[in-house]
């Protein structure tokens, strides 16, 4: 059975074939995944979907640092209004981005700070998402010394030695998409090295589609590609990737 710890299963993309993609799911092995927040204007759909499929499709909430911009006090005001509403499974998806837009770094920092203290606070994971803002990332998590939290990078894709600095900072975990699938994929070269009680799978569809479907839209069926893909890299069965990704999911995010 497998876990995808970052779907998207609430996005417009889905919705001309929904119940197809989910049977396809399921035939797949998926028995649940974890769906990220991204800011008030998915919320409503996201939880549409949690409240349907309520011991399948697990909701977060969070502030993502590509919606913050000029609202970005309302949204983070938002998140902290909502926290208390229902049963979250983690804080997320929140971090630093800097490769579409550099003009809201310094807001994107505290946002992240804020988010990170209340995960913290409610003993949720958080899920990270960082691109192209690694030396920022390590100067947060230098800020945030003293505070205790856990969670998972998401979309994982840095060197075994950046994820070894990581490991000796925090309690995280990496979650691992379908870029291991892309040729000559510098994390496919770190997942040898990896330990599998530390990584998780996602898709982070319908983005980020793995090989051989690359191109075309992502959906939560094929994590089962993923995980095959670290059993081929990693030359263990397919079963023991599965049994230790969906312990390690459930451990992490208390499903």
């Amino acid at each position: 059975m497998l876990i995808d710890t970052h779907c998207h299963l609430y996005d417009e993309a889905f919705q001309p074939d929904f119940e197809a993609v989910l049977a396809r799911a399921r035939e797949a092995g998926m028995e649940a995944c974890v769906m990220p927040g991204i800011d008030r204007s998915s919320h409503d759909a996201l939880l549409a979907v949690a409240d349907a499929l309520p011991d399948f499709a697990f909701p977060c909430i969070g502030l993502h640092p590509t919606s913050v911009g000029e609202t970005w006090q309302e949204e983070l005001d938002f998140v902290k209004a909502h926290l208390g509403d229902r049963r979250w499974y983690a804080v997320g998806e929140i971090g630093l981005d800097e490769y579409w837009s550099k003009d809201f770094v310094k807001e994107q920092i505290r946002v992240l700070e804020e988010q990170v203290v209340l995960a913290a606070e409610a003993d949720l994971p958080v899920i990270i998402h960082l691109r192209e803002a690694t030396d920022d990332f390590f100067r947060v998590l230098a800020d945030l010394r003293g505070v205790s939290f856990r969670g998972v990078m998401h979309a994982w894709s840095g060197s075994y030695e950046t994820c070894r600095r990581l490991l000796a900072l925090g309690d995280f975990r990496f979650g691992i998409g379908g870029v291991v699938t892309y040729k000559n994929a510098g994390v496919a070269k770190a997942m040898e090295k990896m330990s599998l009680q530390d990584i998780l799978l996602e898709t982070d569809c319908p983005w980020l589609t793995p090989v051989p479907f690359r191109g075309k839209r992502n959906e939560p069926s094929y994590v089962r590609l993923v995980a095959e893909k670290i059993a081929q890299i990693k030359q263990i069965p397919l079963e023991e990737v599965a049994t230790a990704t969906t312990s390690n999911a459930r451990a992490l995010f208390k499903l």
